[in-house]
């Protein structure tokens, strides 16, 4: 291994991709950090938005992982001028996470590569198509925002066979009216449970008549462990909505 042996995590997909490979390593995760259920020691140091620096900085880290959507540049800026060293990972596809993944866990930790990761890579290599269908995305809701151009999720459902109406638009998480939304003339709409909670009772009400695939948020927007069985989750819940 490196000589890295304490890690802040502010990413709860790095989170868990840290705390499954190499428990012991992490030493502050983010309030969001949700997997695995148990951190060990692990110092709860605010959110992902709204980091506590100086309580970072007090864990002295040798590593801090982060994320550029996820994480603000002001805040890892502040963590540089602490003296912190920061990696920023950026992931906008599924080939990116694995190499991003590769990056962090191989590269920076001195890990050697873990069996989840090959298993995911293996897993995406066999997923096909469940059926080609046009769907959109909501990703939030008052007001409603859905998946846009160059995400990682908008690219994961086009490997099952879901091609995002917005994939196009200009803005990578665009405000859309619901009116906008029921209009537009798609096979289904695909409710993740996160970030905003969609359920049976919230979210497929305001587009009645459509057909609501209800997925796992985590399966289908984190990038770490749960990318192994990513593929099978998710085709399964796009698979019970028609």
């Amino acid at each position: 291994m490196s000589g890295v042996r304490r890690v802040v995590s502010l990413v709860p997909s790095l989170t868990e991709a840290v705390a499954v490979s190499a428990p012991g390593l992490l030493v502050g995760a983010t309030d969001w950090c949700t997997h695995p259920a148990d951190l060990g020691g692990a110092e709860r140091i605010g959110g992902t938005k709204n980091p506590d620096v100086g309580r970072i900085a007090a864990l002295r880290p040798d590593l801090v992982i982060a994320n550029e959507e996820e994480n603000r540049a002001p805040d890892l800026d502040a963590l540089r001028a602490a003296g912190v060293e920061v990696l920023v990972t950026e992931i906008r596809d599924l080939p990116q996470a694995l190499r991003e993944l590769d990056r962090v866990l191989v590269g920076a930790l001195g890990l050697a590569r873990p069996g989840w990761l090959v298993d995911a890579e293996a897993a995406w290599a066999r997923a096909v198509p469940v059926e080609e269908l046009t769907a959109f995305v909501p990703v939030w809701r008052r007001p409603w925002m859905v998946l846009g151009r160059d995400t990682f999720a908008g690219d994961l459902l086009g490997r099952l066979g879901v091609r995002n109406v917005y994939a196009g638009h200009a803005e990578r998480y665009p405000r859309v009216s619901v009116e906008e939304l029921a209009a537009a003339g798609c096979d289904l709409v695909v409710l993740p449970d996160e970030p905003y909670a969609f359920a049976a009772g919230d979210g497929p009400e305001a587009f009645p008549g459509l057909p609501a695939a209800l997925v796992s948020g985590r399966h289908l927007t984190w990038y770490g462990p749960s990318l192994a069985e990513a593929p099978t989750v998710l085709a399964q819940a796009l698979r019970a909505a028609r």
